[in-house]
């Protein structure tokens, strides 16, 4: 069987109010066959749909595409620029969130898909709900339906905000990044061939996977755990972020070094490879190399840089 992982990448928008959301967003996905090995350079089949409200709910929309792996397994395709199965991608109500996308994969190239995930959209919905929307990247702190109080780049709650969003009440959110590293060189985990399983597992929730992480028998030291434990700025509910929330973190790179820039103290995000608390199987969990801006599978042994994120 065929392992694959997914990253949202949201849309680069620097536009006005009025200017045309574009009506696609990019996705990559990383394939891995059952010894873990990538499956490079070879054309594969991939069903993508876009399912409303659960990880289970209606699929308004759904295409197909045929790309082929490159040399690190990486596949880069546009959702909304497939072949159509079912559904209007420009009919997609954005603002009638949550919205999660399927990806069903065939190995071989055709389709019969062997393997299905699922990932929640967080950022990408409101980029492209921003033509009902006072403001696309950050809001504004003007008043009105769509207008944010806070702004990505912004130094708040011990760190840079590096995403906003608002739930289905109209209050806001956000994710914010510590000004410092924790770490440059430390193992995913003292436990290293044990696998955790699905409460570890997810690809958007780090602060499950964190305490998933340090409540694993015999665990001593982690990743995780130099996170959780962290208290800065005031704050002491960090953790280590999703692979997700990391590639989230790379979509607003720019925005967030120039920030972290500016404040005093404050260290740069590495051109390196930072752990995130995704696991991938017994051995593996996932890491996102900031030079190149690519989710990589590696063994947990290995030591990395860590930076924690929390939530408000």
């Amino acid at each position: 069987m065929n392992r694959i992982f997914t990253l949202l990448s949201a849309v680069l928008l620097s536009v006005s109010l009025w200017a045309q959301a574009p009506q696609q967003f990019s996705y990559q996905a990383v394939i891995r066959n059952s010894s873990n090995a990538l499956v490079t350079s070879t054309a594969i089949g991939m069903k993508i749909s876009l399912l409303q409200g659960s990880a289970t709910g209606t699929a308004v929309y759904a295409e197909t595409h045929t790309p082929t792996t490159n040399s690190n397994g990486l596949v880069s395709i546009s959702i909304g620029g497939g072949t159509v199965v079912s559904g209007t991608f420009a009919s997609v109500d954005w603002a009638n969130g949550p919205y999660f996308v399927k990806t069903e994969t065939d190995a071989a190239g055709g389709t019969s898909y062997s393997l299905t995930t699922t990932s929640q959209l967080l950022s990408v919905p409101f980029a492209l709900h921003a033509k009902t929307a006072e403001s696309i990247v950050g809001g504004n702190s003007g008043g009105g339906s769509g207008s944010f109080s806070h702004y990505i780049g912004e130094a708040f709650g011990g760190g840079v905000i590096f995403h906003l969003w608002k739930d289905a009440q109209g209050t806001e959110h956000g994710l914010v990044v510590a000004t410092t590293d924790q770490s440059v060189a430390q193992a995913w985990s003292n436990i290293n061939s044990v696998e955790i399983g699905q409460t570890a597992k997810s690809s958007w929730d780090g602060l499950s996977n964190s305490n998933a992480i340090v409540n694993q028998s015999g665990h001593t030291n982690s990743a995780a755990k130099l996170c959780l434990d962290l208290v800065s700025g005031g704050q002491n509910d960090w953790y280590l972020p999703s692979i997700q929330e990391l590639n989230m973190l790379w979509n607003n790179y720019f925005t967030v070094v120039k920030s972290l820039s500016q404040i005093s103290g404050a260290t740069q995000l590495g051109s390196a490879a930072y752990w995130s608390s995704s696991e991938d199987s017994s051995d593996y969990a996932w890491s996102f190399d900031f030079y190149s801006g690519v989710a990589n599978g590696f063994t947990k042994v290995n030591t990395y840089f860590v930076r924690a994120v929390r939530a408000f």
